[in-house]
């Protein structure tokens, strides 16, 4: 075929493309438009998209400063970090079920999530400020995800993805034994409610300063996911399939794993544990744009980070007390996830 030809055929996938991405971000940004201006004290849309304009330019002469303090003080971080996590969960969701072939593989099947909530409860515990209780929060899912690979090594002769599926489920419920411990030590006035409220999972108290904290880890972690995604395409076919076109999975792999984990422990560090977004939002992605890891990625990203804001913003309006993010995912995920499951429209090819 000649290159003009080549050329011709490539063009409208190209158009078409981009197209998709202009009206995934057209759609992002009436979510973030709408989030931004519902509440206890409601703007009216266009005043919301007037203040963030008008910021964005530095001319802020005309802006209420109430309206803007709303705006840009107590919402944007809330909302900014909804967009965040929503997208770097999906994202992992996304990897981890193609890395190990299986649809029903989520961020918690390594242990990663419980690991990271064992840190922040046991911060919580000994009192400790925010960033600490982050830190120790970001390291237990770590920790859960070095443990987990440790019993995956020393185990030989079996299938080494079942054999990791299968460590990080009893490493996960080691984790979630030791989270309950720490409940029952906890005192039951102040320590007990606060650790409860953690794990159920919350934007309520994200700042601007806890973004700057784990933004980094999200752009590595996605960074990495994006530059290898051809080859989780790879993956899908099997290890053995994949080495005869070229794949070293040994290394690749661990690589990927590293990264999903990286970013979902940097999630729930500062979230808390916010469910089902890594199983549901990947099943949906792929429902609209195919298994193709290279644009059901970015499908996820866009998906995720929409999904948890809307999520969040229902959390924070539907009723005078807070409703915890974990409880309105699991109450939308489960039943999505069991239509998936009935239809059978949750295929993995």
């Amino acid at each position: 075929m000649s290159p003009s030809g080549e050329t011709g055929m490539e063009r409208p996938a190209i158009m078409r493309s981009a197209a998709a991405y202009g009206l995934a971000a057209l759609v992002l940004l009436v979510v973030v438009i709408v989030a931004l201006s519902v509440g206890k004290y409601p703007v009216r849309p266009e005043t919301t998209f007037s203040i963030l304009w008008q910021g964005i330019a530095g001319t802020t002469t005309d802006v209420d400063p109430t309206l803007g303090n709303v705006i840009w003080n107590v919402r944007l971080p809330r909302v900014m970090a909804g967009l965040c996590i929503g997208a770097v969960l999906a994202a992992a969701g996304a990897s981890y079920q193609g890395v190990f072939r299986n649809p029903l593989v989520s961020p918690d099947i390594l242990g990663v999530s419980a690991g990271a909530s064992l840190g922040a409860v046991f911060g919580i515990f000994l009192s400790l400020p925010v960033l600490a209780i982050q830190v120790l929060s970001f390291l237990g899912g770590l920790f859960a995800l070095a443990v987990v690979y440790a019993v995956g090594l020393a185990v030989r002769g079996r299938d080494p993805v079942l054999t990791l599926v299968l460590a990080g489920m009893a490493i996960a419920a080691l984790l979630a034994a030791g989270i309950s411990l720490v409940k029952i030590l906890a005192d039951p006035y102040d320590q007990l409610p606060a650790i409860t409220y953690w794990l159920l999972g919350s934007l309520a108290s994200v700042t601007n300063a806890d973004l700057v904290l784990v933004v980094p880890s999200f752009v590595l972690g996605v960074a990495v996911l994006h530059l290898l995604r051809w080859r989780i395409n790879l993956l899908s076919l099997g290890d053995d399939e994949a080495r005869a076109l070229g794949v070293e999975t040994r290394l690749l792999r661990p690589a990927l794993i590293a990264a999903a984990t990286l970013i979902t422990s940097a999630a729930v560090s500062i979230s808390g544990v916010i469910g089902w977004i890594g199983l549901v939002i990947p099943h949906m992605a792929r429902m609209l744009v195919g298994p193709d890891f290279r644009v059901l990625l970015p499908a996820s990203l866009f998906l995720g980070a929409a999904f948890l804001v809307v999520i969040d913003t229902v959390a924070r309006t539907a009723s005078t007390v807070e409703v915890p993010l974990g409880i309105l995912t699991a109450v939308i995920g489960a039943p999505f996830f069991l239509a998936l499951l009935a239809t059978g429209r949750g295929g993995w090819s």
